[in-house]
């Protein structure tokens, strides 16, 4: 696979906003991001140009109070207006090659909307990352349940011409050490790639045993992304 070929893996979250989820979108061709129920990402055109017009853009859109996350190849210098605060450094990983062995899906459930309070419930306390109360509309969630509880997931989150993103990969405390994260990260890789598309997923720079665990599964290192969080300069301060 060359560069240009992942070239809109370079903006993830503007690439999926302006392809298969432009329907989970608020903005322009300036700057744009998920409803804030869905995902609290934003992303500005990447067209030159036309900077301080995409930041006021991306100002107007945010509430007073409310806070959006931004991933950049580079440090990000916002207008006056508004507020940068660096949360930390992000690895971008894909699977390049599909997964042709048989992946143990026993026990493995299709989550729907009638799950999405445990799912939100199970996120809230095992904190994988942003879930909001409409994340699961991003795409396919699946699940694992004990006696009715469920007690680990995994799911599709920004998706793009060519790519989709696995996040969302949570275990309960109870059910760690099990490997049933990465017994749900494989079958998504391989529903991903039996649709034709590259599995992606982001991880922290600093949380090594994830990265250990996602390049044992077939993923690879590609990208670093600068994870900024931008809220407006009137906000009230906390």
């Amino acid at each position: 696979m060359n560069d240009s070929t992942q070239l809109p893996l370079d903006r993830p979250i503007w690439s999926a906003l302006t392809t298969r989820q432009a329907h989970l979108r608020q903005g322009d061709r300036l700057a744009c991001r998920y409803f804030p129920d869905v995902a609290p990402f934003a992303a500005m055109s990447p067209e030159p140009g036309e900077t301080a017009a995409n930041w006021h853009a991306l100002h107007d859109l945010l509430q007073a109070d409310e806070a959006v996350s931004l991933l950049s190849l580079d440090a990000l210098d916002p207008i006056d207006a508004l507020q940068a605060e660096r949360i930390g450094m992000l690895h971008q990983m894909i699977a390049p090659r599909p997964l042709n062995e048989t992946v143990d899906d026993q026990d493995v459930i299709h989550l729907t909307g009638r799950d999405a309070p445990a799912m939100f419930d199970l996120a809230q306390t095992t904190k994988p990352g942003p879930f909001g109360q409409r994340t699961h509309q991003m795409g396919h969630y699946i699940g694992i349940r004990d006696g009715g509880r469920l007690i680990a997931m995994a799911g599709e989150r920004m998706q793009l011409d060519g790519f989709v993103e696995i996040s969302a990969v949570c275990v309960d405390a109870d059910y760690r050490g099990k490997g049933l994260a990465g017994r749900l990260v494989n079958v998504l890789r391989k529903q991903i790639g039996q649709r034709g598309d590259i599995p992606f997923l982001h991880v922290f720079s600093a949380n090594q045993a994830a990265i250990t665990l996602y390049e044992r599964l077939g993923f690879e290192q590609r990208q670093a992304f600068v994870l900024t969080r931008v809220k407006r300069a009137d906000s009230a301060p906390g």
